[in-house]
């Protein structure tokens, strides 16, 4: 080794290097296609796990120290199942992704029948001025449940979370839809474009959506991104689906997207709407999700808002035009006094 040049030395390197590469890649029982097997089974998504810190969760799986800890997502009767869904990448522009069986045909019969008895003609809102308005857009009908409103919507919240690894608190209320007879919601995005519901106090940009669909719609109610990279061929979907990147609306099944870019500015091919439901009936679930705290628990508004105030001074207005009724997510958090919500401090009586 002495007697050699530099270069002849770093040749006999390069060769014992490729020598030993070789012998690591060929020893061991395993074969390429079992490997793939044994790596595949710890994928976030895969049998409903995902990796999280030993410290942040109970019930990690601490029995293997050269595996990431797991978190078994919970389903069903007071989250006891084990989600088995699987995670579908629909589109990378926009980012969207399928997250099938996501939830229980207990869970999606629950949510539309606690949503029947208050359904009313949906809405948008009015990009000047930030309220609800009646539009030709969106001719569904909908109402609103107040987050934990139950014990089974509280277990979707948190799965929702889990997921997305967004915090609870960051979204809004659940939104249940119901669409039938060609019924739609032309393409949209999800971000807000006016000035008022976008304040940090409100939580912020809305980042990301989580939509689950209640029923198996028999023809038409996709949901479509008319600017996404690809766009959907094929007989089995319906000419506005095939107008973009498309999903099936499947009950049971739940479509994550983001309006907003990894560096936070505001996603443009997040743009989507509901195709026509020109066959049988959509019901659907809506959890948008903001970059910061929305409304808070209960706890948490009673000790930001205190004794029973509205915290906009244009909160009677709102409620006289009917928006505690079109908006409640926000108007039940904000405006409480002209919801009648609450009893002023002044106006309560007791019993002592």
């Amino acid at each position: 080794m002495y007697g050699q040049s530099r270069s002849d030395r770093k040749g006999h390197v390069a060769w014992e290097t490729l020598l030993v590469l070789f012998l690591c890649c060929t020893s061991g029982k395993a074969d390429g296609s079992e490997r793939y097997i044994e790596d595949t089974d710890r994928f976030p998504g895969w049998k409903g796990e995902l990796p999280v810190p030993l410290m942040d969760f109970q019930g990690a799986n601490k029995s293997d120290a050269s595996a990431p800890p797991m978190l078994t997502i919970g389903v069903g009767a007071n989250g006891k199942e084990e989600w088995r869904g699987e995670v579908v990448e629909v589109s990378w522009s926009p980012r969207a992704f399928l997250l099938k069986r996501f939830l229980t045909d207990a869970e999606c019969d629950h949510l539309i029948n606690k949503a029947k008895p208050n359904m009313v003609k949906s809405t948008v809102v009015d990009n000047d001025t930030g309220k609800s308005i009646d539009s030709t857009v969106r001719t569904s009908t909908g109402t609103f449940f107040g987050r934990e409103e139950d014990s089974i919507i509280q277990g979707i919240e948190r799965r929702i979370s889990m997921i997305t690894h967004l915090p609870e608190v960051n979204g809004e209320g659940l939104q249940i839809l119901h669409y039938e007879d060609g019924q739609k919601y032309e393409a949209h995005h999800d971000f807000f474009h006016d000035k008022f519901n976008s304040r940090p106090e409100n939580g912020g940009q809305r980042i990301a959506t989580v939509l689950m669909y209640l029923t198996t719609a028999e023809e038409g109610g996709e949901t479509v991104f008319p600017l996404a990279a690809h766009k959907v061929t094929g007989p089995q979907w319906s000419e506005c689906a095939r107008g973009g990147a498309a999903v099936k609306a499947t009950r049971g099944d739940a479509l994550l997207f983001y309006s907003l870019l990894p560096n936070g500015e505001t996603d443009p091919t997040s743009l989507h709407g509901s195709c026509p439901t020109t066959k049988g009936e959509k019901w659907s679930a809506t959890k948008w999700i903001h970059v910061g705290p929305f409304g808070g628990s209960a706890e948490q508004q009673r000790a930001k808002w205190g004794e029973c105030i509205d915290a906009d001074e244009r909160c009677a207005a709102w409620a006289a035009d009917g928006e505690c009724k079109k908006n409640p997510s926000y108007m039940m958090s904000s405006c409480r006094l002209s919801c009648h919500t609450c009893t002023p401090a002044s106006r309560s009586t007791s019993s002592a």
